[in-house]
C-alpha cells in the first residue's frame, strides 16, 4: 500500500514553525528565587504569571517537548501532544491529541496541570479555551534563527525553576555551533543541495525555499539550497528546473515515509542528475531540521558531514 503521504503534516509544521515570519524574540523571564512568582510576556504578548517555577507541564509541540527534557524539566511533563515522540520517555506520557490540529481539552484539565507550554501551532480559540479551564498557557515564539532558539530554551528554564541548565544547554549548543562554522570557513567549495520534502508528485516535489530554517542550516553547513530561489517559503519545484539545476546532493526528508535512493533513480530524466550519478542521494532525518528544538543543532552537524564528509 502507498504510503500516506506526508505533507500536510511537514508542511504545517514547517509552514507554522519554521517560517520566516515568525514573532518576534521570546522575551526571556528574570530568573526568581523558587518561591517567588514568575511575570512574564509570553510569545504572543500575552501576560503570563506563575506562582512559581512550573511543575506539572503539558506540553503542545513536538519541539517544547524536547526543550523540556533538554533543560532536565522532562519529570514536570505530565502531558503531551500527539506527535512528540522524542526523547523515548515521551512517548510513556499521556497523550493530549494534536492530530489534524485538534486537542482533548477535558483530557487537559483533567491533568491538572500548572503551565501548558503551547506553539504557533494552537491557534487562539484553543488557547482561550484552556484559560476558560483556569489552565494558565504559555505561547513559545517560533525561532528563525538559532538565537531565537537559545531565546527559548533560557525562556523555559525561566519559567521550570531550570535556568541553570537552560544557560548550560545554550553553552554547549553555541560551541557545537561554533565548530562546524569554523570548519565550514576552511572548506572549499559549496555543493548544491536539493531537500525533498514530498513526492507524491515527483514531477513537482515539495521543498523548503529561502528564509526557512532548513534553507538557513544547509547554508550554514557550507552548502547552496538550490530551492533558495523560490518564492515562497515552501513550494513545489518542477522536475525540469531540478534537473537544469542538476544538484549535487539529494536530502530524501521524506525517507521516513518509504521513499528512497533506487526510486528517486527510477524517476524520468533524474538518472542524469550529478546526485543520482554520484550516489549523492540520501535519506534524512527530518525531525532534525523541522522543530525547533535543540537537536536542529544535531541536524546542523549532520548536514555538514554529508556536505563536506
Amino acid at each position: 500500500m502507498k504510503p500516506a503521504s506526508p505533507f500536510l503534516v511537514i508542511v504545517v509544521a514547517l509552514c507554522t514553525l519554521l517560517s520566516a515570519c515568525a514573532p518576534a524574540a521570546t522575551p526571556v523571564p528574570t530568573a526568581v528565587p523558587t518561591s517567588a512568582a514568575i511575570s512574564v510576556t509570553d510569545g504572543a504578548g500575552r501576560a503570563v504569571i506563575l506562582p512559581g517555577p512550573a511543575k506539572k507541564i503539558v506540553s503542545l509541540a513536538p519541539s517544547n517537548t524536547e526543550i523540556l527534557f533538554a533543560i532536565d524539566a522532562g519529570s514536570n511533563v505530565i502531558g503531551r501532544d500527539e506527535f512528540s515522540d522524542y526523547p523515548t520517555q515521551a512517548k510513556s506520557l499521556p497523550s493530549v491529541g494534536g492530530s489534524m490540529g485538534k486537542y482533548n481539552m477535558e483530557q487537559i484539565a483533567s491533568l491538572q496541570p500548572d503551565l501548558v507550554l503551547a506553539s504557533s501551532l494552537n491557534t487562539p480559540e484553543q488557547v482561550k479555551a484552556l484559560e476558560d479551564l483556569k489552565i494558565t498557557v504559555y505561547m513559545l515564539t517560533n525561532p528563525s534563527t538559532l538565537d531565537g532558539l537559545y531565546a527559548n530554551l533560557v525562556s523555559v528554564g525561566g519559567l521550570t525553576g531550570h535556568t541553570a541548565d537552560a544557560n548550560k544547554l545554550v553553552d554547549s549548543l553555541k560551541q557545537r555551533v561554533s565548530v562546524v562554522t569554523d570548519a565550514t570557513s576552511k572548506v572549499t567549495g559549496t555543493p548544491k543541495v536539493f531537500y525533498e520534502l514530498d513526492a507524491t508528485d515527483p514531477s513537482k516535489p515539495w521543498t523548503a525555499g529561502p528564509g526557512t530554517f532548513l534553507d538557513t542550516l544547509i547554508k550554514m553547513a557550507g552548502g547552496v539550497n538550490i530551492a533558495a530561489t523560490l518564492k515562497g517559503d515552501y513550494a513545489q519545484y518542477s522536475q525540469e528546473e531540478l534537473i537544469a539545476a542538476n544538484p549535487d546532493i539529494i536530502l530524501l526528508g521524506d525517507g521516513a515515509y518509504g521513499v528512497t535512493a533506487d526510486q528517486v533513480a527510477k524517476r524520468p530524466g533524474w538518472a542524469d542528475i550529478k546526485a543520482v550519478k554520484n550516489s549523492k542521494v540520501a535519506s534524512f532525518d527530518d525531525n532534525l531540521v523541522s522543530r525547533p528544538g535543540p537537536r536542529l543543532v544535531d541536524g546542523l552537524e549532520v548536514l555538514f558531514k554529508i556536505i563536506h564528509p
